[in-house]
């Protein structure tokens, strides 16, 4: 029996070099045996891997069984290695053995490889950084221990989603570190190396206990979902045993309260009373019109839970048009579109652009309010497809009316409610698009987006380009 010793646990350069040598001298994969280091069998015989005969026909394989290995050899099964050598020996005269998912070494092969990946995607979700100080400033440390070889198969994940952070993952295998310009791999980390908690780790608890919800509790699931070989490292764990035994007493509490007093702010606001608008009438011919018929529109249910419908605001005739998604809560009780933190937003860009907001005609592409009643407070919901197409019709009586030079759109919504098509606003933000009536349509983001952002240098970054779209705005103006 030969064995060959690869130099690391994930030495999948070393094996397709072995293997190629042991294939072109015909050694079956029964007499081989792949080790790591010194792991040798009792009946193992160390031996030279034979060299590649010149005289050997080239080996060629599938893309798929090349992928598959890369997912392969990352699994902690110690056969690994060698399931690898028998498929690429079965590949030689089996062409199409990547094709047959019945066969037993493909179906193994493909279990282990999802078993990897789940590793890893379970390694994105359950890792958490604890903050120290070093020599240098603020550094974010983890410790971990993914059920498979994952490390540098997703440490580039982590670099993506925390560019601006520098950050250290310590796990049993490795460590991964990113220095804020570069990404490096180290040796085999203990769990001794990794702080043991933070003064931020008692505010996330508290919000994980705030968002139990005991009435939908399926232990199963959620054991599934996050399972206890990773609630070592997890430092919500410590509440959850807690959380699940008080769950149905929780749930009768939750019951038995009261129900949660209506918004007072609310309890006023009442919707203009007027004659349902007949649905194949002609547009209204003015804004006074528009903004009297637009609230008894039923062309879409919208109409059911909003205070009223909200046209847009600002001269007659306006060489520029902003149009955005839909009125907000505050804009949804004053009956004016950006009133409320998105219009703030707005507002100061725009002076900062040096674009006059009282000669711009402001609106929306959706009319009424489409929000989620949750306590006193209504929660902001995108409008459908559907709802778009049916405002639509109110959007082009505005056009129709100002007859804008420019439309400047904030977000996907209102790009679709302009062009009629749904737009990545990343690809085509800044671009300015032609329509058949003369105008043009320069598309951006909308103005609450830049106030989801939580990191306040990408904040600031995004806000410049804001900024940079409306300049342009001016200019083609």
């Amino acid at each position: 029996m030969r064995t060959v010793s690869l130099t690391s646990e994930t030495d999948l350069t070393g094996w397709r070099e072995a293997a190629r040598g042991l294939l072109s001298a015909g050694v079956e994969p029964q007499a081989v045996r792949f080790r790591v280091g010194g792991q040798e069998g009792l009946f193992d015989l160390p031996s030279p891997t034979p060299p590649v005969s010149d005289k050997a026909r080239p080996i060629t394989v599938p893309r798929a069984f090349l992928d598959l290995a890369a997912e392969v050899a990352l699994h902690r099964s110690d056969d690994r290695f060698d399931l690898l050598y028998r498929m690429l020996w079965r590949l030689q005269s089996e062409r199409d053995l990547m094709k047959v998912a019945s066969d037993r070494d493909v179906a193994d092969a493909m279990e282990r490889a999802k078993n990897v990946s789940r590793a890893s995607h379970k390694m994105k979700a359950f890792v958490r950084f604890r903050q120290v100080e070093d020599d240098t400033g603020e550094r974010w440390i983890a410790w971990f221990e993914p059920a498979h070889r994952v490390l540098e198969k997703t440490a580039p994940f982590f670099q993506r989603r925390f560019t601006t952070m520098r950050w250290t993952i310590l796990t049993p295998d490795g460590t991964a570190d990113w220095d804020g310009a570069a990404l490096s791999f180290g040796p085999p980390a203990t769990r001794d190396m990794a702080p043991q908690d933070d003064e931020i780790e008692e505010f996330w608890k508290t919000y994980y206990a705030s968002t139990f919800n005991p009435a939908r509790l399926k232990t199963k699931t959620m054991q599934g979902e996050m399972p206890k070989r990773y609630w070592a490292n997890l430092p919500e764990a410590s509440l959850i045993p807690e959380l699940v035994a008080r769950a149905e007493v929780r749930e009768r509490e939750m019951v038995a309260a009261p129900a949660s007093l209506p918004n007072p702010k609310l309890i006023h606001a009442v919707a203009p009373v007027v004659e349902r608008a007949v649905q194949d009438a002609q547009p209204p011919e003015t804004l006074e019109a528009l903004d009297r018929a637009v609230q008894g529109c039923r062309r879409c249910p919208l109409w059911r839970d909003a205070t009223q419908g909200v046209c847009g605001r600002g001269p007659t005739r306006a060489d520029l048009m902003i149009v955005g998604e839909q009125p907000g809560d505050q804009e949804d009780l004053a009956g004016e579109p950006f009133v409320g933190p998105a219009g703030q937003v707005l507002n100061a860009a725009m002076a900062e652009a040096e674009v006059d907001r009282s000669h711009a005609f402001v609106t929306n592409a959706v009319k009424h309010f489409k929000h989620e009643p949750r306590g006193k407070r209504r929660i902001h919901q995108t409008p459908n497809t559907s709802e778009v197409q049916a405002c639509r019709w109110w959007l082009d009586a505005e056009r129709a009316i100002v007859k804008p030079k420019l439309i400047v759109t904030l977000g996907a919504t209102a790009a679709y409610g302009v062009l009629g098509r749904k737009v990545a606003v990343t690809k085509e933000r800044g671009r300015p698009v032609a329509l058949e009536d003369g105008s043009t349509v320069l598309l951006t983001v909308h103005p609450s987006y830049l106030l989801r952002i939580p990191d306040k240098a990408a904040a600031a970054a995004e806000r410049a380009r804001f900024v940079e779209d409306l300049n342009a705005a001016r200019a083609l103006m």
